[in-house]
């Protein structure tokens, strides 16, 4: 028997793309990473693979890219055991869809990496690298606050300015989820967004970079839940 998460974020989204996704394709329609006409078919978390998550090579393969296919190779860009992505989709165009998913406003204030010295070095390259394009006036130190976050944007450079995939990355926020100590809504999570995006020296707008926030109420996803 499968079991779902209880609470939080990874309850609300396993719900969403197992048992709800048509309020979860809106609010990613919404957010302008899809069109209004496109689908997008979910490869994780599924309730038929017990609702694994995936990162580093099995991630890429469950968005479609064939690892062989890359003009740079993922170890080069990140050392082993990087993010786990919390959902993983391919549109009905065929582009790879990458997930991270927040319920409430704390789980957005990562600490830095923990990373040994070695995987720490390549990690910080990388880091810097996509600073460049995302921030390029930024001085800030993206291994630190918000790492999170930041080694989410490394993964979509890795994949659309290293290796021309058509990507897109989704910051998907649950509204009023009474499972947490302080439901929040669309507008304290735009305010908790600036936050970020200034610590980060990111633009208020990372859509020209195929980078999207998206915003679903989880009252749309309350009769989904499973009882475990």
């Amino acid at each position: 028997m499968v079991t779902f998460a209880t609470k939080g974020s990874q309850m609300w989204l396993q719900v969403a793309v197992n048992r709800r996704p048509q309020p979860l394709l809106d609010a990613i329609q919404r957010s302008g990473a899809i069109g209004p006409h496109s689908l997008i078919i979910w490869n994780s978390p599924l309730e038929k693979e017990n609702l694994r998550e995936y990162r580093d090579l099995r991630a890429l393969r469950k968005a479609g890219i064939a690892p062989s296919s890359l003009s740079t190779p993922l170890q080069r860009f990140w050392p082993a055991r990087g993010p786990v992505w919390d959902a993983i989709g391919i549109t009905s165009e065929g582009h790879p869809v990458f997930v991270e998913a927040k319920a409430h406003i704390a789980e957005a204030a990562s600490p830095g990496t923990k990373a040994s010295a070695k995987s720490k070095e390549l990690i910080e390259k990388s880091l810097a690298a996509a600073r460049r394009l995302y921030a390029p006036k930024a001085t800030a130190v993206w291994s630190n606050v918000f790492y999170q976050y930041a080694n989410r944007l490394a993964h979509h450079y890795f994949l659309t300015k290293l290796n021309g995939i058509h990507s897109s990355l989704v910051f998907l926020y649950f509204l009023n989820a009474r499972d947490t100590s302080v439901p929040v809504c669309e507008e304290e999570w735009r305010g908790a967004i600036r936050l970020i995006h200034a610590a980060l020296g990111l633009t208020s707008d990372l859509k020209q970079r195929r980078v999207f926030d998206a915003f679903l109420d989880v009252r749309l996803l309350e009769n989904g839940i499973p009882s475990n």
